[in-house]
């Protein structure tokens, strides 16, 4: 069993608010048994993963952690909505990956910025965005510079230190957002209030944000995996 299916039980039973002992009662099961589970201890059978995917109403490839989506379903271009219906993309073969991807993105941010505003925090948004803004910035300029005849006067700064800089703003930006987001005020900003943050579940998200949440969740899935080529 990989270790997707002990932290996807453990996730679903807290946030369903569910006891280990009640979830362990209803499964039929020692409470030990199912705390070894949830920690990645020891595998379970076939037949408990149906009876675990029944209980908490979700796919087997889900608690898996082989569908981002609880019933499983495999995602497609077509079953991603548009930012904007009203303009509609041509699509080719060659351009699929291209549209999937856009959407992946567009979407998801539009369920950030959605959240972001519930911190009630302008620092949060400010580097939040100045972040996401650097990182569209840093891979434009690689694009744009692949052509040696590009001109580069296009950007105020010089390439040699373009890069680094980028990288340093977004270091920036980030250490701002965490210190905010843990309360702490620093020159010039604001911190997040403890009642202002808010409580996120996949529940909450799919409820709140219903055309976005295949996107989102997708969207975690494939840069987990990425991450994980580079850390296992």
């Amino acid at each position: 069993m990989n270790s997707d299916f002990a932290r996807i039980m453990a996730l679903l039973r807290k946030e369903k608010k569910i006891s280990q002992k009640k979830a362990a009662q209803d499964l039929g099961i020692s409470q030990g048994l199912l705390s070894h589970y949830e920690k990645g201890k020891r595998e379970c059978g076939l037949d408990f993963l149906v009876k675990a995917a029944d209980y908490y109403g979700v796919s087997c490839d889900y608690l898996l952690g082989r569908s981002p989506e609880p019933q499983g379903k495999v995602i497609s271009l077509d079953d991603l909505p548009d930012d904007d219906p009203s303009k509609k993309e041509r699509v080719t073969p060659g351009t699929m990956m291209i549209a999937f991807n856009k959407k992946l993105i567009v979407n998801s941010l539009n369920v950030l910025f959605s959240l972001l505003g519930k911190f009630r925090s302008a620092t949060v948004i400010k580097e939040v965005s100045s972040y996401l803004m650097l990182a569209v910035y840093k891979a434009f300029r690689y694009v744009y510079s692949a052509n040696p005849k590009n001109d580069q006067n296009f950007f105020m700064i010089d390439r040699t230190v373009a890069k680094s800089g980028c990288d340093a703003a977004m270091s920036l930006a980030e250490a701002k957002l965490n210190a905010a987001l843990k309360g702490v005020v620093t020159t010039g900003e604001d911190a997040v209030s403890e009642d202002s943050i808010p409580e996120i579940t996949t529940a909450s998200l799919s409820e709140e944000y219903p055309q976005y949440y295949s996107s989102t969740v997708n969207l975690i899935k494939n840069s987990e995996a990425r991450i994980k080529e580079i850390s296992e």
